[in-house]
């Protein structure tokens, strides 16, 4: 009986219409992260003056598809002295904390499906900035379990610099989205959007903070410059050296993933999130509908993560890696007192502007 009265008071439209939105979130990341693949190739090739994958399909646009079948008919290697377990774990873990952080992100605004509203966030809670910080602090998890299992030096080399570097630019990462939150009092991603719509982008009020997440998040994400962890020169692959087919997959395409879902909160905290540029939405809404304006939100919230997509390769072939030595230099006497000086000249402005500019 009581199981009964359970089950009556679940929603099951709601429970619907988030089962079918997560299932959209997840194939169009994944998908994203296939042709990102696709795109730093062509990418790579413009600035080096070649044409790039054109084999597969007409202007190559079949090779994502074709990586990936490679991948899925290679063999299937586990070492012998390896901690099997943890060994499958590691990737596992990896794709999972990538995939994780598309959960909070509001991809647009608001849809009416025959006249029931449906929001485009698969869940609006009021902790967003908190709950990925969180998520992504546990990927290092899959890249360090990865590396130890694999019981290879150069393996454990990459997950222990990859560790370290996430830690240590996570540091300045906090810090940073302290001050941001400071200027807009809520932790919510749907509500810094609402504000972003309202007035001015976080951009223009937090620039140097803007600055400093985003070099973070190409540590964050083992991007050049900061891909010392898969180092080919000087670990010969990094921690999935002994990786092979899906699992190796898994690795690869949880960077992909995760370059997609930075860009999206890049865009959700610092440059409005899905709103238009230059146009008012509400008159927009007046004038098309609400159905039509959130189309067009989220393709141009789409457009504004393709840019950021397109940046992280531009860097990829213009910097070159850093040296360790470097890559915590910059994280912990560049970075991190950049941060805790954004954050109290943030503070001070702000109580200068509740005391009427007085001192």
């Amino acid at each position: 009986m009581y199981q009964n009265q359970i089950l009556l008071a679940i929603d099951w439209i709601l429970f619907t219409e988030k089962l079918v939105l997560i299932i959209v979130v997840v194939m169009v990341s994944l998908f994203v992260a296939m042709y990102s693949t696709y795109a730093e190739r062509k990418v790579a090739a413009f600035m080096q003056d070649r044409i790039g994958p054109n084999r597969a399909g007409p202007f190559g646009i079949l090779q994502p598809m074709a990586d990936g079948l490679k991948l899925f008919f290679k063999e299937e290697i586990v070492p012998n002295f390896s901690s099997k377990f943890l060994f499958i774990l590691g990737p596992i873990l990896a794709m999972l904390t990538a995939i994780m952080v598309s959960a909070v992100i509001p991809w647009g605004d608001k849809l009416f499906i025959f006249g029931r509203e449906v929001t485009l966030q698969i869940a609006d809670i009021n902790i967003g900035i908190l709950y990925i910080f969180g998520v992504v602090s546990l990927g290092v998890y899959g890249i360090m379990i990865g590396g130890w299992a694999s019981n290879n030096k150069f393996s454990l080399l990459g997950a222990m610099r990859a560790a370290s570097q996430i830690i240590s630019y996570e540091l300045a990462l906090g810090i940073t989205l302290i001050a941001l939150l400071m200027i807009t009092g809520t932790l919510s991603l749907n509500e810094m959007v609402a504000q972003q719509k309202d007035n001015l982008w976080n951009i223009f009020l937090q620039p140097l903070g803007f600055l400093i997440f985003l070099i973070c998040a190409f540590a964050e994400t083992n991007r050049t410059p900061f891909d010392l962890p898969e180092a080919e020169n000087e670990l010969m692959g990094g921690y999935h050296a002994e990786y092979s087919s899906m699992k190796l997959g898994f690795y690869l395409f949880a960077e992909y993933v995760n370059m997609f879902l930075s860009g999206a909160v890049m865009t959700t905290l610092y440059f409005g999130g899905y709103d238009i540029p230059f146009v008012n939405d509400a008159n927009l809404v007046h004038t098309i509908g609400q159905n039509w304006v959130t189309i067009i939100e989220g393709g141009v919230f789409f457009i504004k993560i393709c840019l950021f997509i397109f940046f992280f390769m531009w860097v990829r072939w213009t910097v070159p890696r850093f040296r360790y030595d470097q890559l915590m230099n910059l994280g912990w006497k560049i970075l991190l007192p950049l941060a805790l000086f954004n954050m109290l000249v943030t503070g001070a402005l702000i109580l200068l502007r509740q005391n009427h500019w007085h001192f």
